[in-house]
């Protein structure tokens, strides 16, 4: 994982690249798929989700309209509440899946010591196990987390683009209507 201190002076220094990087550097650092963690340089506080905040703050800022009004107002209403509870249930199901993987290995190496299976046979077949859920964590992650998605009722990309051009249309014909009685 990259790390990116920020110092006192609120600059930001990719300790990966050993050079001071931006926001908009960082922004295009998590596109291109990078993962990475802002820290105080003096106290060692993570400052990643502030970081995050700040970048979506300037983004909008520099793209009027880079999130749909009703997105920003809906996260606003949730709080925290309703956004940890999301963070939680998206985080269950990988959780899940590490606990699978400790037991594959568990079981195996109770095989090793009863003697069902040497050494060198168990660990390749625990390696195996685990290559498979490895690979099946890949395959499955996205549709199990669209699943979960759902499930929970929040709504697609898609959706709420829907209901921002509806609540736009009808912010229009409100204007409308004020500008007739006005003129009236």
């Amino acid at each position: 994982m990259r790390i990116i201190k920020r110092y006192p002076n609120r600059k930001l220094y990719d300790t990966e690249a050993k050079k001071y990087v931006t926001l908009n550097g960082i922004a295009e650092l998590i596109r291109d798929g990078e993962e990475l963690q802002v820290v105080d340089h003096n106290s060692g506080e993570d400052l990643t989700a502030v970081t995050l905040t700040q970048i979506i703050f300037e983004q909008e800022k520099q793209q009027s309209g880079f999130l749909p009004r009703s997105v920003l107002t809906g996260l606003i209403q949730a709080g925290g509440d309703k956004l940890s509870t999301l963070r939680r249930t998206l985080a269950s199901p990988l959780d899940l899946i590490h606990h699978v993987d400790e037991e594959i290995d568990r079981r195996v190496r109770a095989l090793i010591r009863r003697g069902d299976l040497d050494e060198e046979e168990g660990l390749s077949l625990r390696d195996k196990l685990l290559g498979l859920q490895t690979s099946r964590r890949a395959e499955v992650s996205e549709e199990e987390i669209q699943r979960v998605l759902v499930e929970k009722g929040v709504p697609t990309q898609e959706e709420l683009q829907q209901l921002e051009d509806q609540l736009e249309a009808l912010v229009q014909k409100l204007n409308d209507i004020l500008a007739r009685q006005n003129a009236s």
